[in-house]
């Protein structure tokens, strides 16, 4: 966060060319970014094989993985002819715009990052020239994926100043402002959608702000109806999932599983959905589950964080290499100087090399630019290991200020806090 060319984001009244470009893995703010930020990875690679230069051009290098009946090659192949023969610069734009966010949608799907750069290669194009709404709007989600947060807001700020009624920029304003714990913000952009007319669209986005807000009850409620309010199964996936999600935080354990099973039936891929009904199974003492859910999906390095860590679990003997593939894609991507996977890797050190030290400083860095529940989680949880509470602080700040409820998160706070000296914990409590 989509699934074909088709127009399929939420309207309640006219749609402008700009606005005609949503899809299911982008609605909301592609899950408020949560699938946008946690793709980063590369493919499989060896972190240690020399660069090699093709002889010829023609050498295909690499084919990208399809799944069964896949349709997507020849659709992006009428996609890019149809940019490729465009006569005129508004058709052109179009074809771009349709184009450049088909690969942006199939990279959330299938946790692929070289369908972002893809996307980057097709606005490349237009460096020379001012973008309309359309591109501008597209450039921001490529920006946010990279964590270029303020490049993005710019981005979509300028977007709505040529359209004033694309509602999708705002949604993402709300989903970078959520990532980075602003709260405030968040709702302000929510408001925004509801002066829009968009109902569901505003539901999700106000659902969340309030679970994300120590509102958990009153999310969930909004979320529900949201969700009542739209037959649109791209839009429920999206709300399902959350469901799932703040039901789990509210412990209600039955009830996310229904969520979770939901979405699931839609049959639709979605690496975000998958990695959330992954991790609710890995905390109900369900590997075995997970390994079942994830068969196929190696690609995507994210699924295979949570693959390895069931096989860990269950002792199989599959997690060696599992566990060094992902060592090999973490290294390649700190070749390549990408830093937007830390959460992930931190995870990794954490839990599959027993390395705390380096998963607490991997999970500080990355607390620093996106504060969500999962990555609080991971800072308290790294924190604790290594036996350094005062290194959760900011975290543990997160949960006094927002009030969040999930119980499993604030008795990681406790825990944290109990390895400080007594005297600073007396300050802390002040």
């Amino acid at each position: 966060m989509v699934r074909t060319g088709n127009i399929t984001v939420m309207t309640t009244g006219k749609l402008t060319n700009a606005t005609q470009i949503g899809s299911r893995a982008r609605w909301l703010g592609c899950r408020w970014l949560g699938a946008a930020l946690w793709l980063a990875l590369a493919l499989p690679t060896t972190a240690d094989a020399a660069p090699r230069k093709p002889v010829v051009d023609t050498e295909v290098l690499e084919k990208l993985p399809l799944r069964a009946g896949d349709s997507s090659a020849r659709e992006l192949a009428d996609l890019r002819k149809a940019m490729n023969n465009a006569a005129t610069d508004q058709a052109l734009t179009s074809a771009a715009a349709t184009l450049a966010e088909r690969y942006f949608d199939l990279a959330l799907a299938r946790g692929d990052p070289r369908y972002v750069g893809y996307a980057e290669a097709v606005l490349a194009r237009f460096s020379a020239r001012p973008l309309p709404a359309s591109l501008l709007l597209i450039r921001g989600l490529l920006r946010q994926y990279r964590h270029d947060f303020e490049g993005a807001l710019s981005d979509f700020a300028a977007a709505l100043v040529l359209d004033p009624e694309l509602a999708e920029a705002h949604a993402w304003r709300a989903a970078i402002h959520l990532v980075q714990a602003d709260y405030a913000a968040a709702h302000k952009e929510c408001a925004a959608l509801a002066r829009l007319g968009r109902k569901t669209l505003y539901g999700g986005c106000n659902g969340l702000a309030q679970a994300y807000g120590g509102q958990l009850e009153a999310g969930y409620r909004t979320l529900q109806q949201a969700l009542e309010s739209t037959r649109n199964a791209d839009q429920r996936l999206w709300l399902l999932t959350r469901l799932g999600e703040v039901a789990a935080w509210r412990g209600q354990s039955a009830q996310a599983e229904r969520h979770f099973r939901e979405a699931l039936q839609l049959g639709r891929d979605d690496g975000y959905l998958l990695a959330a009904w992954s991790d609710f199974l890995l905390d109900t003492g369900r590997a075995d589950e997970v390994i079942q859910q994830l068969a196929g999906w190696e690609s995507s390095d994210n699924l295979l964080l949570r693959l390895a860590e069931a096989d860990a679990i269950l002792k199989r003997p599959t997690a060696t290499r599992r566990a060094q593939t992902l060592e090999d894609r973490f290294a390649a991507a700190k070749l390549r100087g990408d830093t937007t996977h830390r959460a992930e890797e931190a995870r990794f050190r954490l839990h599959l090399r027993g390395d705390p030290a380096q998963a607490l400083r991997l999970a500080a860095e990355n607390y620093h630019v996106q504060r969500e529940p999962r990555d609080a989680r991971i800072l308290l949880e790294a924190a604790i290991a290594a036996g350094d509470g005062a290194a959760a602080e900011a975290a543990r700040a997160w949960l006094q200020t927002s009030g969040f409820e999930d119980q499993r998160l604030r008795q990681l706070g406790l825990n944290s806090q109990r390895l400080m000296p007594m005297e600073s914990r007396a300050a802390a409590q002040k």
